[in-house]
């Protein structure tokens, strides 16, 4: 008898999932886990916690939605807050485990997490199987090999475009009532990862739960019932409000939402509503985050070096007071100091945000760059390794950007936020 353990990570749904979908079809009975790894929650090497509290209730509702859509299938998932090694050792040991199922990582962190799990269990004879889940464009159908990858983007862009289909999305069968375990335990609370429990702030852009449920639901108001999708293109570089952009960033994130079931959808959008630059320009999006993914997949750890992946030398500084006042909202740009205190408040910041603080941090105050990369880490709901660090490589000069531009914040306040709107909802009241 085949048991199968399907280890959640990064790909935490139940509709498109590579890994469950493959357990169910070659297994006999499935079981899941996802554990909340005690090295997600410790500091890093620049004083920050990895995950702070708006990424950590954030993952808790979209594992505890997880959870449920399992049931609904008669999945049982296990949770442990505890390394991976450890916990599915244990699991393996109590259930007779035969294959592990699990989406392919290429990161530092991911890859050693993996490795420390193959190594605990040389002993029990398991069959590990790692699927690419986390593309638009699979790995396997791209038109040139990773080596090759197109050092700019809109050359990757076109010949996707021209030469790659996109997979159909996959679904997941229903399992007998009998596959269920007993006793399942209870998920961690916030508390028990470190944090106090705290309310939304009413001025967030972002005010949605995590799980693939509220992705779903967000997906079928943001095209179906408000049409907003065929503005998308207009509004997409707005400050406030939670309309200005689908917000997909975060479920994609954390893999509640897969970026072929958004395509597919994007797709029948254009059929039954609309098909205009909007709707192109969503799918635009996504395969610029493809674009960052196989930057890292082909340039691995260099991602996270000071001198990026071009090996490029700055006159880089950790001047501690400048990245404090950065942090604080205590800088000379106002549009700067409105951006830090909505991601000090809320865990989120709009991409035009990110662009503009991370080109001061980098370009103006000339910070180690990689101080701005581990706080955005530690803060954002929506933080994705390879985004995250190719967005920051691309800001810093030392990425995908053959013209190393620098954004001038005061201009780019004026344009984007002309009557100080966005500034005036984060700047009142402020005591410097």
């Amino acid at each position: 008898m085949k048991t199968a353990l399907v280890w959640f990570k990064n790909d935490l749904r139940v509709a498109d999932n590579a890994s469950l979908y493959n357990a169910v079809k070659n297994c006999d009975r499935v079981i899941s886990v996802y554990c909340f790894d005690p090295k997600l929650f410790a500091k890093d090497q620049f004083g920050f916690k990895k995950t702070e509290r708006y990424r950590a209730k954030f993952l808790l509702e979209t594992v505890q939605d997880l959870k449920q859509n399992l049931a609904n299938l008669n999945i049982s998932l296990l949770s442990f807050e505890k390394s991976p090694e450890i916990a599915l050792l244990e699991i393996v040991r109590k259930y007779n485990i035969t294959d592990i199922y699990l989406q392919k990582e290429w990161t530092a962190e991911e890859t050693e997490s993996i490795k420390n799990v193959k190594d605990n269990l040389k002993t029990e004879k398991i069959d590990f199987v790692e699927t690419y889940d986390q593309f638009l464009f699979h790995p396997n159908d791209l038109p040139f090999s990773i080596a090759a990858l197109p050092y700019v983007f809109t050359d990757f862009r076109k010949k996707c475009e021209r030469n790659c289909k996109v997979k159909n999305t996959v679904n997941i069968s229903k399992l007998s009532a009998t596959n269920k375990l007993e006793n399942i335990n209870d998920l961690p609370s916030l508390n028990n990862l470190g944090f106090e429990n705290f309310e939304t702030d009413h001025r967030s852009a972002f005010p949605y739960k995590g799980g693939e449920t509220e992705a779903l639901k967000r997906l079928q108001y943001y095209f179906w019932e408000s049409k907003k999708l065929s503005y998308y293109k207009k509004t997409r570089n707005g400050l406030v409000g939670e309309d200005y952009s689908s917000k997909f960033s975060a479920w994609l994130a954390n893999g509640s939402i897969s970026a072929k079931t958004i395509y597919e959808q994007v797709k029948s959008y254009e059929k039954e509503v609309a098909k205009n630059d909007s709707t192109y320009w969503l799918i635009f999006e996504l395969i610029w985050r493809d674009y960052f993914k196989y930057v890292s997949l082909k340039h691995g750890n260099n991602i996270f070096k000071l001198g990026g992946i071009l090996n490029k030398k700055y006159n880089w500084n950790n001047n501690s007071d400048l990245i404090e006042q950065w942090i604080n909202g205590q800088t000379k740009e106002a549009f700067v100091n409105a951006n830090m205190l909505e991601i000090k408040q809320t865990g989120w910041m709009s991409n035009r945000g990110r662009q503009n603080v991370a080109s001061y941090f980098a370009k103006e105050l000339e910070l180690d760059w990689r101080i701005g990369a581990a706080y955005f880490e530690a803060m954002l709901i929506d933080y994705d390794v390879h985004s995250n660090y190719g967005n920051w490589l691309y800001v810093a000069g030392v990425g995908n950007d053959p013209r190393d531009r620098k954004f001038n914040v005061k201009l780019q306040a004026k344009r984007y936020d002309p009557n100080q709107k966005f500034q005036n909802l984060w700047l009142q009241n402020q005591l410097f």
